[in-house]
This record gives C-alpha cells, structure tokens and sequence, in this order.
C-alpha cells in the first residue's frame, strides 16, 4: 500500500494548473477546427455543394469529432483504469496534436480532389479520439488527488481548459481574419492556428511530464480486467443519465460558438470580427466564473447546480435566438451571455460529480464514456440540426430555439433521476475519494 501523502508530492496548484494547461491545449486544437469549419471549410472541401450544403458538409467533418470521441474514452479509458491516470494524459496530447498539425497540412479539393474532405475526416476523427481520453485523464487526476471538502473547486480547473482553449483558437482566427485579405485568409491564413497546435503540445507535454500518479489509483489491488464491461454491465444506467444530462451543455456550447457564428456571417451579413468578439467576450465571462460556481457545488452540492443550469437554459433559449437575429453586437453578446452562464452553472460541477458517481475500478472509463456521450448526444448533431432548421424559418430562428429547448428539458429529467455526490460534513480532511 502506498503512502498517500507521498504520491500527493506536487501541489494541488501546480497539478491543477497542469491539467487545466493540457485540457487548454486540446480543446484549442479541438476548436480551431470547429472555427474553420463554420468560416472557411465549406468553400476550400466542398466546392461543388451549394453554400448551404457546404456549410453542412463541414459541420458533418466536425461531428466526427464528436462521435469518435466516446471511443476515444472506451480506449484511453482502458489505459486509465488499467495502467494509471498519467499515461492517458501523454497519449492522448500527442494524438490530438498530431491530427491536428496534419489538418494544417492537407490540400483542398482543388488540389487533390474527393481525397481533400476524406482527409479531413480521419484526421477529425482522430482528434477526437484524442480528446475522450483527455478530459478523463484530466479530471481524474485533479479530482483524486484534492481534499473532498474542495474536490468541487479544484476539479474545476480542468473545466476552465475548453475556456481558455477555445478563446486561444479563436484570438489567433480573430487576428489573421483582421490582418489578412479573404484571399490571403483562404488560401493559407486557416491554416496557421492549426500548425500552432505542434509548439502547444510540446509544451503541454512538459508541462505534464513530472505529474504524480492518482493516489486512489495506487492504492487499487484489484484491476478491471476490461472495464468497459464493467461500466455497461453495472453501470449502464448512470451512463445514459450522465450523458443524457451533459447533452443540454454541450447543445449550448456549440450553439453559441460554432452554428452562430457561421449563422451570423452567413445570414444575417455580421462581420466574423464582430461574430467572433461577441462570442469571445461572453466565452471570457464564463471562464471566469468556473471557480465560483464550482465553490457553490462544494458547499451546496453538484446536483442543486445541474438542475439549476438546466431549467436556466430551457428558459433561455427562445431569448437567445431572438437576440441573436437582431445582428446587434450587443443583443447578440448578452444572448451568448446568458445561454453561457446556464451552461457553466451545470459543467463547473461536473469534473467532481462524475468521478464521484464511479467506484475507483472504472471511474476512468465510466465517466469519460458518459461524458462523451454527452457531446455525441449535444455537440455533434447541434450545427448540423440548428443550421438545417435556421434555413426553414424566417429571420428569427425559432426551431433552433424550440431544438435547444427540448434537450434542456431531457437533461434536466436526467439530472433529477441521479444521486447527490457531494461529501458529508466532516470529511473535507480527506484527501482522496471514497
């Protein structure tokens, strides 16, 4: 048995901001792809689509992601529950970052023809791969490492990556969109934020190279064999509820930072300067309100903040797509705003809630799969959805609103059906999960 202070070397802060550095860095690479999808994608990989159609087919390449991303959690998940926490938080950098580097180099169907968008789709795939073993990684390794009490706050900073990742990708789109012409943009300009992904993974590589492994992990005598076996034999449920739950967070986010945007440039004639400063302001908001919502959740429990962030959303939606018809930049930020803040409310929590719903055997593989899951059920199918029903209405998208409304309404079924987690008064000095 090992001595759990001594695996517990490395600071809470030092660790937390290790983890939070690497889930920044690919979820960076995650989003760049997401950004160039809605702005540039359509034209340069589908040229002979419509620009409907187009805009589809790109946002098709970007689901992907999301659907390669629970097999991502299946296989990295394994590792983690097999072979320790750290290792899952190497691997899956250097694939994300490698994919990612790659979708900077590949040719456009002009070039290459058919083989331009096939291109773009493994390597999407890929990336998304990458990226279901990292939030486990990621989580885990915070999560099972702090003090109970502050399990809520520390596994927050992990949560603030997509934050810091998507406003990195994005302040980089923002300024070559601002210093180059549409044809410098086009023909080589999309191109760099996805090269800049090799020199972060470097560093986010470093930065994790000295990390200590999970105490609850070394203190485990008895191993999943295939976890996954585990998790859907006796586990099944609580998956299809998490994931269920975390769909609502994942529509949102992706409503508001890829299907506005090409939304927004596409149909109602607003500058990407002003789509992008609109979304990142409010992205700004949210980042900085990760920690004190978390705190809410160590102190009055996760499932209190789910509910919340759900029924906040369901009221949300209908306002947030009227703001956003307005082409104002200001009624579009405050729309952004709000749907953000419901959705910070319920995934400030959610890095302490899942780890916490899992028995340490395959807590790596139950919560990544139901939180990928999630993405699949709400990230995935948002763009293309909310772009398919924005097309059918007038200048005010009403289906997309009706659409987001009704996953907030399934996931707040689905949080009211799950446990609270939140340890009980008097355990805040133990240093590890139960």
């Amino acid at each position: 048995m090992h001595d759990v202070r001594t695996v517990r070397a490395p600071s809470m802060l030092r660790l937390a901001a290790a983890s939070l550095a690497g889930t920044a860095i690919e979820f960076y690479d995650f989003f760049a792809y997401g950004t160039a999808a809605a702005l540039v994608l359509g034209p340069l990989f589908f040229p002979t689509f419509s620009p409907l159609a187009g805009t589809l087919a790109a946002f098709g390449t970007f689901g992907v992601g999301f659907v390669a991303r629970p097999l991502g959690s299946v296989l990295f998940g394994h590792i983690g529950d097999r072979h320790g926490r750290r290792p899952v938080l190497v691997a899956s950098l250097l694939l994300t970052g490698g994919a990612t580097v790659a979708v900077g180099c590949v040719p456009t169907f002009d070039a290459i023809g058919v083989a331009a968008p096939l291109l773009l789709l493994v390597l999407r795939f890929l990336q998304g791969l990458g990226l279901g073993g990292e939030w486990g990684g990621a989580v885990l390794l915070t999560a099972e490492h702090a003090p109970a009490g502050r399990r809520g706050l520390w596994s927050s900073f992990p949560q603030v990556g997509p934050a810091l990742g998507f406003l990195l990708a994005n302040g980089v789109m923002l300024a070559l969109s601002a210093t180059l012409t549409e044809a410098q943009f086009a023909s080589w300009g999309w191109r760099v934020p996805f090269w800049a992904a090799g020199v972060l993974a470097v560093a986010g590589l470093w930065l994790r190279s000295s990390l200590a492994e999970s105490p609850s992990f070394l203190e485990l005598e008895d191993h999943a064999r295939v976890p996954l076996v585990e998790v859907v034999r006796d586990h099944w449920r609580l998956v299809l509820l998490t994931a269920g739950g975390l769909a609502v967070g994942y529509a949102i986010f992706y409503a508001v930072t890829t299907w506005s945007l090409a939304y927004g440039t596409e149909r109602l004639g607003v500058s990407r300067t002003v789509m992008l400063t609109c979304i990142m302001a409010a992205v700004v908001v949210k980042g900085a309100l990760t920690a004190p919502a978390a705190l809410l959740g160590d102190r009055y429990g996760r499932r209190p903040l789910c509910l919340t962030g759900c029924a906040a959303a369901a009221l949300w939606m209908f306002p947030m797509v009227a703001l956003l018809a307005t082409g104002e930049p200001l009624l579009m930020f405050l729309g952004f705003l709000g749907a953000l803040l419901a959705f910070i409310t319920m995934f400030a929590v959610i890095a302490a809630y899942l780890p916490e719903l899992y028995e340490p055997r395959v807590r790596c593989t139950g919560a990544a799969v139901g939180y990928n899951l999630g993405g699949v059920l709400g990230g995935a199918l948002t763009p293309i959805v909310a772009t398919a029903l924005a097309e059918q209405g007038g200048r005010v998208p009403w289906g997309v609103g009706a659409y987001l409304t009704g996953i907030a309404l399934l996931s707040l079924g689905c949080f009211a059906l799950l446990p609270e987690t939140r340890p009980v008064a008097g355990s805040a000095a133990e240093p590890v999960m139960d």
